[in-house]
């Protein structure tokens, strides 16, 4: 219990006590800061105790600087002084060591100020007081019991994510795919109807599909923050990192990673060692972001069976988490191997506060998921739009004599048979594909990924995404929508289920090939944009080449191995 006004007299300042959660002292505080001027302004810290002599002397040096903004412009990356930086780190030189030294002291005597203060203010009652927190601290960050139970969550985190995002998921695709229907039946016949049925709605929908399994994910993710749990799973995956060379300070970029890399990279600032630094952002990529959900969830659902573990336990699910934890463990691995390769002579130290567990308030849930959901949906959608006009384009359009007369080529091949109407469109739109621009880009790159599994139409896939990996399904929707009519096969995942290989009769989407992609999209850097913030960040070409050479190579190679073997 606080003593406000003993706080007070001590602080001689006036105390609001507001809170957020039950809206209540906000009114009270911007009354309190409207009329600061009428407070005690002292501090609670004088700059010049920390070390008497040094501050003397810049307070001799600059006379009209207050002492603690000169301290901060030394230690910190701040310039708000009329003063170069330089002018004052050159005239008062510390060596690294005495300002960290100096750092901590002042550290502490904060901390001193705080408890000498709360002696006066704050009234326990042993006899009541009973610390859950520290009891539930005790189970949730166990050595061994602690990753149990991250793990048994991680696992109800992925079942629900494919159980509850199912309905809605069909919902979504049945809606495109009867969009691009009723384009086609009620628009004119023509360029323009063709690029809005067959480019951009199937390419546009290939993305909003996944949004409830995004919306979801992001929903799990903040319950956790909110609730103060992700702060003890910061804590456990401390341990294991400094037994791979790296600190805590690098599991936030990696768990930040889950959403976007882009971000987590730039949080890898915080790390004052160079190397240690480098290395969380060379490995950082590896961790599966919402940008792969996508790509695993289509490819997921189409080779693993709805099948149930225990009665209970989605196989789909399961798979599902077993490629994020793939994805971390090659982080952590690079780490290790690129710790002994830049040979870290020293590791910064990772101070975390365990917050108190709070009940999510829904309101900030609904916020940060509406606010990640929509940051994903549009980034991704601008690339998608674009990508759709000129895929369909590519797809609808070739210069060769074949491409041109499709149709009565078509129609010298199947002289001696009986076809339908609908096989015989079907027959001629996928001879065109094959015949267009895209048709042979995809052919020029087929021979180096066939021994991958697979086909050219994926090829396509897979070169268009390295703009952002979740083109991957919206480029595919826009290749079949173009390739094929038939009205059986509306659905991007309808279409990708029935497409069968012209020389083997073979599904092209089979297992082998299914398990390929999936390990290529684990470990491939397919993000230009990733690339761009690690060059910015380690200001040089070289990293952000060397990251993409490796990350593409591991991953071709654990893909052929991966095909060669299951086919």
């Amino acid at each position: 219990e606080l003593d406000i006004p003993a706080l007070e007299k001590e602080l001689k300042t006036k105390i609001a006590l507001i809170s957020s959660r039950k809206k209540t002292g906000i009114n009270q505080l911007k009354e309190l800061i409207l009329n600061y001027t009428e407070r005690s302004t002292e501090p609670c810290l004088h700059a010049s105790s920390i070390d008497p002599d040094y501050f003397n002397n810049l307070r001799r040096a600059f006379p009209n600087q207050l002492l603690y903004k000169l301290w901060l412009v030394i230690t910190q990356d701040v310039n708000f002084l009329n003063l170069e930086r330089n002018e004052i780190k050159s005239s008062f030189t510390k060596s690294h060591a005495d300002l960290k030294r100096l750092q901590q002291k002042e550290t502490i005597k904060r901390y001193q100020f705080i408890n000498d203060t709360l002696k006066i203010g704050q009234k326990i009652d042993v006899s009541k007081a009973t610390d859950i927190r520290a009891k539930i601290d005790r189970i949730l960050t166990h050595k061994i019991y602690g990753y149990v139970i991250f793990f048994g969550i991680l696992m109800l985190i992925f079942q629900f994510l494919f159980d509850w995002s199912s309905i809605p998921m069909d919902f979504i695709d049945e809606t495109f795919a009867n969009f691009s229907s009723l384009a086609k039946q009620h628009l004119p016949a023509g360029e323009f109807t063709n690029l809005i049925s067959e480019g951009l709605i199937p390419g546009i929908g290939g993305i909003v599909i996944f949004i409830p399994q995004i919306a979801f994910l992001f929903l799990f993710i903040s319950v956790l923050e909110e609730s103060g749990y992700m702060s003890r799973v910061v804590f456990l995956m401390d341990k294991i990192m400094r037994k791979f060379g790296l600190s805590g300070k690098s599991i936030v970029p990696l768990i930040s990673g889950t959403a976007c890399a882009i971000p987590a990279i730039m949080s890898a600032r915080n790390i004052e060692n160079w190397k240690e630094r480098l290395i969380t952002i060379l490995v950082t990529p590896f961790t599966t972001c919402s940008a792969r959900l996508p790509v695993y969830a289509i490819l997921i659902s189409l080779i693993i069976p709805e099948k149930r573990i225990f009665g209970f336990l989605s196989l789909q699910g399961l798979t599902l988490m077993a490629l994020y934890l793939i994805g971390f463990g090659m982080a952590v691995f690079s780490a290790f191997l690129l710790n002994k390769y830049l040979k870290l002579s020293c590791k910064s130290y990772f101070v975390v506060e365990m917050p108190s567990y709070k009940i999510p308030m829904f309101k900030n849930v609904g916020i940060n998921v509406l606010e990640k959901t929509k940051a994903f949906v549009t980034g991704a959608g601008k690339i998608i739009l674009a990508l759709s006009v000129i895929l369909w384009y590519l797809g609808s359009h070739g210069l060769s004599d074949d491409f041109n007369n499709a149709e009565k080529i078509i129609t010298q091949q199947n002289q001696n048979t009986t076809i339908s109407t609908e096989e015989f469109e079907d027959q001629v739109n996928s001879f065109k594909l094959e015949n267009s621009y895209i048709g042979y880009m995809g052919k020029a790159i087929e021979p180096a990924i066939r021994p991958l599994g697979y086909d050219w139409k994926i090829g396509v896939a897979v070169v268009s995404s390295f703009a952002a990996r979740e083109v991957f399904v919206g480029t595919l929707a826009t290749i079949y929508s173009v390739g094929s009519h038939s009205e059986e096969e509306t659905t991007i995942k309808n279409r990708m289920a029935a497409e069968v290989h012209p020389e083997t009769g073979k599904k092209v989407f089979n297992f082998a090939t299914g398990i390929s992609l999936l390990l290529f999209y684990a470990f491939a850097m397919q993000c230009i944009s990733t690339l761009a913030i690690v060059k910015k960040e380690t200001n040089s070409w070289k990293w952000p080449i060397i990251q993409l050479v490796f990350m593409s190579g591991f991953a071709y190679i654990t893909s052929l191995i991966a095909y060669q073997f299951l086919k």
